[in-house]
């Protein structure tokens, strides 16, 4: 019997105890095996190779890993009588070497069998090709989007809309350092890199919403710069592309004219105004996006109005300038107007 709290429990009740304390903390792991930012949930093809690739070595490296237990135990617990020099030698020639050489390469095999599946290539020459291109830039994406011929159709930022079923090519860069692009529910990562154009191709094979991430560690606000993959039906994107390629003028006028005035369209553009920048974000419908800043805050009047005021306070080392000197009015009519762009 002991004391805990004030109480006594029994040795079976303290057993109980710490072994329920112990799966619940073996299950707070198990938490990021699935959501939108989990390359154990696939919602792709290749995303469906990286987990079976995954699950595969799990497997051999718990075989080594019971083996060694198994070897370990023997010789703490049952093999009470010392072994000939033959004996161990047999021992360490088998469980020592053979054993996880034939593991190990089973696993290599496997690996480089799966390879191509993990990262398929399509030229992007080929008819009817998808072709998105990506921009990681500090610390925001930038999507262009592509006809087949590879002429821009129009410009985004932070969100990605796909189709299911097919397959997109992704071509990524980079102006400033080393970013990786990644969306594991899709399929694996692939650097943007300065002065080099790289290509990856993903398809979607569900709807749905997923997360995607820099992975490469590009300064202080490499934790916030994520971005949105939208997978939405062929049909549904094609009516997404018709409405994203139709420049209408925004119908606020006084919240542009005040967009205008203080200079925001030197850096972002905003279709149909005259606001024609390309150092920033594209802004044109910003309002429909989940969330603003690449991920950081949510997408609303409020947030947007924070950011204007002092962005270095949220994203520390971002590019833009505070513009904390204009009067709360003036701010707050231009996150109005901004969120108003759908």
């Amino acid at each position: 019997m002991s004391r805990i709290g004030g109480a006594y429990l029994s040795r079976s009740a303290q057993r109980g105890a710490v072994l329920r304390a112990a799966l619940l903390f073996g299950c707070i792991p198990l938490s990021s095996c699935s959501g939108v930012q989990s390359a154990l949930d696939p919602a792709g093809p290749e995303a469906a190779n990286v987990a079976t690739l995954f699950y595969v070595m799990l497997v051999g490296g718990s075989l080594i890993w019971i083996g060694v237990v198994g070897v370990l135990a023997y010789a703490s617990r049952l093999g009470r009588e010392p072994h000939s020099e033959r004996m161990a030698g047999w021992v360490i020639l088998l469980c020592g070497a053979v054993g996880p050489a034939v593991i190990l390469g089973a696993l290599l095999s496997y690996a480089v069998w799966l390879m191509p599946n993990l990262r398929p290539w399509t030229s992007s020459g080929e008819p009817g090709l998808r072709q998105i291109e990506v921009t990681g830039e500090q610390f925001w994406w930038r999507a262009r989007y592509l006809d087949p011929s590879g002429a821009p159709l129009f410009e985004a930022a932070n969100e990605i809309v796909m189709p299911v079923g097919e397959r997109v090519l992704f071509t990524l860069k980079s102006p400033d350092v080393i970013h990786s692009f990644w969306i594991p529910s899709l399929g694996g990562k692939m650097d943007a890199i300065p002065g080099r154009i790289n290509a990856v191709t993903l398809e979607a094979s569900k709807a749905g919403l997923y997360r995607g991430a820099c992975a490469e560690f590009c300064g202080p606000s490499h934790a916030l710069m994520a971005f949105t993959v939208k997978a939405v039906e062929p049909a549904a994107f094609e009516e997404w592309l018709d409405e994203r390629a139709a420049v209408d003028r925004p119908s606020d006028a006084e919240g542009l004219a005040v967009f205008l005035r203080h200079g925001c369209g030197a850096c972002h553009t905003i279709a149909g105004t005259q606001a024609n920048g390309e150092i920033g974000p594209n802004l044109t419908a910003v309002g429909a996006r989940e969330t603003i800043a690449a991920g950081t805050l949510p997408n609303t009047t409020e947030a947007i109005a924070r950011f204007i005021r002092n962005p270095e306070e949220i994203k520390p080392g971002v590019h833009m300038p505070a513009f904390d000197m204009l009067p709360d009015g003036d701010v707050e009519m231009i996150a109005a107007y901004l969120k108003g762009l759908k």
